[in-house]
């Protein structure tokens, strides 16, 4: 019988159902997608490409590891570099020692660049030029470890000489016996080419000798990786494990696609940006898809309620009822969450995409779309409809069946006890998450400051109808002003509480959530502004031009000598990882090249303590931001745990602490130390003070003219700081979040509000009846909507200052910053949907004639 009156009510009553079907659609897209990108992170890989004919890879580990003990268990997390780790040079001839290996290759490579000067005829000897900024520097040694790389003409280079790759060569019109003038990490010199070899499609490189490359590397006595290849008759899997035990930790081993890794160390933070989009947004998107399909479902089966009292008097028992409400279910949400998984796999590869064009994505690794996913999006869609109904209905189906009749005439009374005690709990809870988020620093105050978000969502969703009741007593005074329309729609609100409640919680839902990511990045990017406004001072600044690694070498020192000048001071960015608690986080560092003393007369960092000159005492000191030390507990003149960029532990000694650091770096370190550990051995931009009365148009053209071709020169309101790519990233991703998530709730609320005008036929007939007018109808109808509206917005934002305060407070010492331009086209936006989504449906009602209602 159940399944037959399931069957019935979906094929003779479709539209009670369209409501729900779309929202189980809508949320198996959202989980589809998150976990699509979830599986994508998990499983992400690159095929190796230069050593793809090396069967073993050792290489230094990309990831700074920390076991840490939570309750019982230990558990170790990970957190990718933001520089690349190397190797020492010295382990190649252990692993060269060790029996079954054939040949053991050291790796290594670092950015060139090429003059500008006219290329010169084959047969001329003297300096050339390559069309195209750069090359890869590489030592002799590492010839023949990408596939098809072999000498072709000529000979191996001995110190101050090259061998060039043939395609560079033929395009410049170079031979051996020329000459080509190249900067490198060290200074630009002239080297004498020796011969021409094949490289890798789209690679241009010059091989020097092993010495030499060494030398002008930015990095002696350290490499990249070491190829392997093992002697005959040796199992390539067999000898990595032997690297593995004779390593003993000293380095990774990889075999198969993890050569790829190495080749591509940013798949680490590719994989743990995915992952974390995935789980930390797809737990939120399913939680509040959850929310929305609990609710429409809810209030689809509270429509209901009059079928399921009929039911009752003609002897259907409680579980057919209940039989009745899941076989429903089992028809609708498997189909609605079928349906969904393409949009959500459309949606996916859109994200994905997008990563992948940012860059923070290599462009090698493929989108993950398996089983699981979607299996997962069908499996959690219909046991939340199953679960849903059964709640919805069982008050129905456990009463006597007059007594449900009744009720359904009425509408059902105020929310049950266990309800309302379950959301007074959660009530509480959010309150004290936000008082100890509010007393603490860093991530730890963001990861904290989450938790009133989600308690204060879940009591929304249960003390609904109290906070419609609530909020319609406090406007219902100004809004009974508006004449008959505005004071039948409070009378209608404050009956009707547990109907409105439905329609406000996706409001709400919205606004708390995407407020929460939209206005925290607003804050962050408010303040880093401010920051480089208030803390840049230089009155020039140069950097490289596009398709350079970074300024060449001795730059700063010939700035501090051109006429006009008062102070040049070169940076260096760079990354550091730090521990918080049980976790590990990154922040942004400048390495400074100059006198640490002359910075005071380009950056303004609002010192605190101590004196930025310090950073000159010793390699061993660092500045910090305020904030990150208040993270760190450390004070000056006390030494701060760290990881510096390629994973070397240090715990440098505090020397000053500033306010300005976040549009600028979080830390100064001497550039010395950052050039030892960074990939890039170049100072990226170089700012200058200019002595009073200097020309600036002369000296911007001196600057120039340090390297030319290389360099450009803009002013401080030219000047863009170093982006963050992080805080960059992250912050498009929290605006891609914002819209999914109001996206998905628009619709839903849209939907709901639909699906109870169109429940009100009855209603809206004896207003009809009782001599209400189409016009006063539709007034009404709007002033609900505006309430519905006014309701969801103002406890949503509510919730998201209580939680945006402490996070913003930890991360940049100030509150929330709101932009009105930002902030009033989404109230606006909120409002619009509420009006189109009961007028169109209080239209369709009020075309027909007022009839007696049934």
């Amino acid at each position: 019988m159940s399944n037959g009156l399931a069957r019935a009510a979906v094929r003779f009553r479709p539209a009670s159902f369209a409501g729900t079907f779309l929202a189980l659609l809508f949320a198996s897209a959202i989980v589809t997608a998150c976990g699509v990108l979830l599986q994508t992170g998990l499983t992400a890989s690159v095929q190796p490409s230069r050593y793809a004919d090396v069967p073993v890879v050792v290489a230094a580990d990309q990831q700074v590891e920390l076991t840490v003990k939570r309750g019982e268990d230990r558990e170790t997390i990970a957190q990718p570099l933001p520089e690349r780790a190397r190797l020492d040079a010295g382990l190649t001839t252990t692993v060269a020692a060790l029996p079954g290996v054939a040949q053991a290759l050291p790796d290594s490579s670092f950015p060139v660049s090429t003059t500008t000067a006219p290329a010169t005829p084959p047969s001329s000897s003297s300096s050339s030029s390559i069309n195209g900024p750069g090359l890869t520097g590489r030592g002799w040694s590492a010839l023949g470890i990408g596939p098809g790389e072999r000498l072709t003409e000529g000979r191996a280079p001995a110190d101050g000489e090259l061998v060039l790759d043939s395609a560079s060569a033929r395009a410049a019109h170079l031979s051996p016996g020329g000459a080509l003038t190249l900067t490198t990490p060290t200074g630009s010199a002239s080297y004498r080419i020796s011969g021409l070899a094949e490289a890798q499609p789209g690679s241009p490189t010059a091989w020097f000798s092993d010495r030499t490359a060494d030398r002008i590397s930015g990095h002696p006595g350290r490499i990249d990786a070491v190829a392997v290849r093992p002697a005959a008759g040796t199992d390539s899997r067999v000898l990595a494990d032997e690297l593995r035990h004779a390593l003993d930790g000293q380095a990774q081993v990889s075999t198969g696609q993890q050569r790829g890794t190495v080749e591509q160390p940013v798949l680490h933070e590719a994989k743990a940006m995915l992952t974390a989009l995935g789980a930390s947004f797809g737990g939120v998107a399913t939680m509040t898809a959850v929310f929305v399909v609990v609710s429409t479902v809810a209030l689809a089966t509270g429509q209901r309620a009059r079928e399921f009292a009929l039911l009752r008097t003609i002897g259907a028992t409680p579980r057919q009822i209940r039989r009745s409400i899941a076989a429903e279910a089992v028809l609708v949400a498997p189909l609605a969450a079928a349906i969904g998984v393409l949009p959500g796999l459309a949606l996916a590869r859109w994200w994905f995409g997008e990563l992948v064009a940012r860059g923070a994505v290599p462009a090698d690794v493929k989108l993950g779309v398996g089983p699981l996913p979607v299996l997962a999006a069908v499996v959690a869609c219909t046991v939340t409809a199953l679960a849903a109904g059964w709640f919805a209905a069982r008050r129905s189906a456990r009463m006597r069946p007059a007594q449900a009749l009744g009720e359904a005439n009425t509408g059902p009374g105020r929310p049950g006890r266990a309800r309302t005690v379950t959301g007074a709990v959660f009530t509480a809870g959010a309150v004290v998450f936000a008082v100890v988020a509010a007393n603490l620093t860093g991530a730890t105050a963001a990861n904290t400051a989450l938790g009133v978000v989600l308690c204060f969502l879940v009591a929304v969703a249960l003390l609904g109808p109290w906070l419609v009741r609530g909020a319609v007593g406090l406007l219902g005074v100004l809004l009974r002003a508006g004449g008959a329309p505005a004071s039948l729609a409070v009378d209608n609100a404050r009956a009707s509480s547990r109907r409105l409640a439905s329609a406000t919680v996706p409001i709400v839902m919205v606004t708390a959530f995407c407020g929460t990511l939209v206005f925290l990045q607003s804050s962050l990017q408010h303040t880093a502004a401010e920051h480089v406004r208030q803390g840049l001072t230089a009155d020039q600044v140069v950097t490289a031009q596009a398709g350079r690694p970074g300024l060449p070498a001795g730059t700063v020192e010939r700035a501090g000598k051109v006429p006009g000048v008062s102070a040049a001071v070169g940076l260096r960015p760079t990354g550091l990882v730090y521990q918080q608690s049980d976790m590990l986080a990154t922040a942004t560092a400048l390495g400074v090249d100059g006198d640490p003393a002359a910075l005071p007369a380009v950056l303004d960092l609002g010192v605190r303590s101590g004196s930025l000159a310090d950073l000159s005492r010793s390699p061993d000191t660092v500045a910090l931001d305020a904030t990150l030390a208040d993270s760190l507990g450390v004070r000056v003149g006390q030494r701060a745990p760290l990881w510096l960029g390629d994973g070397t532990k240090a715990e440098p000694t505090v020397v000053a602490t500033y306010s300005r650091g976040l549009g600028l770096g979080e830390a100064l370190l001497p550039g010395a130390t950052v050039a030892a550990h960074s990939s890039s051995a170049y100072p990226a931009q170089l700012l200058v003070a200019e002595a009073p009365g200097a020309d600036r148009a002369a000296t911007a053209r001196s600057l120039a003219e340090l390297a030319p071709g290389q360099l450009s020169v803009t002013d401080r309101q030219g000047y863009a700081a170093q982006a963050d790519r992080q805080r960059e990233l992250s912050g498009w991703a929290n605006n891609v979040m914002a819209a999914v998530l109001a996206g998905f709730a628009a619709l839903t609320a849209a939907n709901t509000l639909v699906m109870t005008v169109l429940d009100r036929r009855r209603e809206i007939a004896l207003l009809r009846l009782a001599g209400t007018t189409r016009r006063q109808v539709r007034a009404m109808l709007r002033w609900e909507a505006l309430l519905i509206a006014v309701i969801g917005l103002a406890t949503g934002a509510a919730i998201a200052w209580t939680t945006l305060t402490p996070i913003t407070r930890a991360l940049t010492s100030s509150t929330p910053h709101i932009p009105l331009g930002t902030a009033l086209p989404l109230a606006a936006g909120a409002a619009l949907l509420c009006l189109a989504a009961t007028a169109l449906p209080g239209r369709a009602l009020l075309r027909s004639r007022p009839t007696a209602t049934r």
